[in-house]
């Protein structure tokens, strides 16, 4: 039987993909923070007859990264499906923003993920298959303003899944950018954008929704996968419009409602 790992599982997106791996058979490892979350949802997941392990960690930490993978090897756990899902956002003007918590942003967002692809990918490569599905979003596309550091982290966590992407398509191994729009989830809450024009007052898609639609992509061996058609045509939109323009709209759509 396959294993998943997953990052980021106590909420949101990550939950539901674990929810969605469950019901296909799959294996799981859950990697997040709250173990509280992780446990009652390994619980629930563990009656459809899989196995589940939980491992609490802060992956903002590279040598929790490194944890994790090292707990995989010692316990023989090969990882058929690796999911990084775990990151963050935060809003506002970047000069007023506390550093550390920009800090930590790169770290989740950028520094984790790539070492959690490094390590997985050659166990992948030796064995001569497997899947990666990194979380990017439609802010992969442009710049962000007011949430620059953000944006600017989900742009190299795309160019980076289509780069390795196309170094391992001979290899029987596929790498997939998942590129959610905004969400139904804790992000906003923790982003604290709860008032921007992006999300008061819209009708998100749902968590679920999106995991379902990024297992379809992954399994697919899609390389970008943008769910929704709105969200589709507006990523396309740097194409199109002059950059400076292109950056003007987003500020607009980012900025709070008054």
């Amino acid at each position: 039987m396959a294993t998943a790992l997953i990052t980021g599982a106590s909420t949101g997106i990550g939950f539901e993909l674990a929810k969605v791996f469950a019901a296909n058979n799959i294996n799981l490892v859950l990697v997040a923070r709250s173990e509280d979350k992780l446990n009652q949802l390994a619980a629930t997941l563990s009656l459809k007859n899989i196995q589940v392990k939980v491992i609490v960690a802060d992956l903002s930490k590279m040598d929790s990264v490194e944890k994790v993978y090292h707990i995989c090897k010692s316990e023989n756990i090969v990882i058929d499906y690796l999911v990084n899902n775990a990151g963050f956002g935060d809003y506002g003007f970047f000069n007023e923003r506390d550093w550390n918590k920009q800090a930590g942003m790169i770290d989740l967002n950028i520094k984790s993920l790539t070492l959690f692809c490094h390590l997985f990918l050659q166990d992948m490569i030796a064995r001569g298959t497997g899947k990666i599905m990194n979380v990017a979003s439609t802010a992969s596309f442009q710049p962000g303003p007011t949430m620059a550091v953000y944006y600017a982290s989900k742009a190299y966590v795309l160019h980076f899944t289509e780069a390795i992407a196309n170094e391992v398509e001979n290899k029987n191994i596929t790498v997939t950018a998942l590129c959610p729009g905004a969400t139904t989830s804790d992000f906003q809450r923790v982003a604290e954008m709860d008032e921007s024009k992006l999300v008061k007052g819209k009708k998100l898609p749902t968590s679920k929704e999106v995991a379902e639609y990024g297992y379809s992509a992954m399994m697919k061996g899609k390389r970008v996968a943008v769910h929704g058609l709105l969200n589709y045509w507006m990523s396309q939109g740097y194409r199109f419009l002059p950059r400076n323009l292109m950056v003007k709209v987003v500020r607009f759509i980012q900025n709070k409602v008054h």
